[in-house]
């Protein structure tokens, strides 16, 4: 396959079929443009901020890179419709919509020339989105971290794959050549990772956040919120086991521990009061590299395996 018939490449006007995920704290304006600057897209994660918070970030990497990137919007954030129009306003080549039903907003932005992507976790959620004009689908494993559905990637990405007109990209689990190889064997055209870009030079994680990466296995990840409605995977802490043993017995507790959690991690490294965000993938990652040495590592071992034909980079 050559990059330049790939339709993801094509859509998104990059080189590489490689994306961040929208990862809140961790997906800054500066590890989005490395990941542009590289040959893939960039994506700052939005997450709880509003439009004046955003509007720095886009600003930011305005001024780091003149190569596309992608925001990253969650359902779940007070601000959407603030932060949706602020996109729209700045112009932001594009939108990636997720965590929850984002078909309102995908009419909105694909009529304002924004090109729209949305995660999913279930192939029902998948064909609403196509019909409402997404124009690509990124499936999403339960493998990923962060916010995740009941699915496996393996399972996901085919499935997808077998009903959609729309390109589909694959998350969750990825994190070096061969899982890409396995996702485009699957049926996607692209990939998305976020747990690997954490634990790169250029992402501004505390140096514990990304210690934690190195150290885990394939089984060092735990799932908090389950029974409060939204689960999420984050590295294996007593913290994580202390909110895991609060859901039963105290779940407005709970809750109020995980307020901030993320942020205590990403800024500070709190091991007694932070959430670790990461995938199963973090067992498959032993040291921090430059972003642009895991994209380039990516596309050597595709080409090597014939899925896209050698080019000089």
């Amino acid at each position: 396959m050559k990059l330049t018939n790939n339709k993801i490449v094509q859509l998104l006007n990059i080189k590489y079929p490689i994306l961040e995920g929208g990862m809140a704290w961790v997906g800054t304006a500066k590890l989005a443009a490395a990941v542009s600057n590289a040959g893939g897209l960039g994506t700052i994660g939005s997450g709880n901020m509003d439009a004046s918070l955003l509007k720095k970030q886009i600003d930011t990497i305005k001024q780091l890179t003149d190569k596309p990137y992608a925001v990253n919007v969650i359902m779940l954030n007070p601000h959407i419709d603030e932060v949706i129009d602020l996109i729209i306003n700045e112009k932001v080549p594009v939108a990636i919509l997720g965590a929850g039903n984002s078909s309102k907003y995908i009419p909105k932005l694909k009529d304002n020339g924004i090109t729209t992507l949305a995660v999913v976790s279930s192939e029902n959620l998948a064909l609403r989105l196509e019909n409402a004009g997404a124009d690509a689908i990124i499936g999403e494993g339960m493998e990923c971290g962060g916010h995740i559905g009941d699915v496996t990637t393996m399972v996901l990405v085919r499935k997808l794959a077998s009903i959609l007109s729309v390109p589909v990209i694959a998350a969750g689990g990825i994190a070096d050549g061969p899982g890409a190889l396995a996702a485009f064997v699957l049926g996607a055209e692209a990939i998305q990772m976020g747990t690997r870009f954490i634990a790169t030079y250029e992402c501004e994680a505390h140096e514990t956040y990304k210690r934690k990466i190195l150290e885990a296995g394939i089984r060092d990840t735990i799932i908090t919120g389950q029974k409060m409605g939204h689960p999420a995977r984050i590295i294996k802490t007593p913290f994580g086991k202390k909110i895991a043993k609060l859901e039963s017995s105290s779940p407005e507790e709970a809750e109020e521990a995980l307020v901030g959690s993320l942020m205590k991690a990403f800024v500070y490294g709190d091991e007694e009061h932070g959430s670790f965000m990461a995938g199963q993938s973090v067992g498959l990652i032993n040291e921090i590299k430059s972003v642009k040495e895991v994209i380039d590592d990516i596309m050597s071992y595709l080409e090597k395996n014939q899925i896209v034909e050698s080019e000089t980079r």
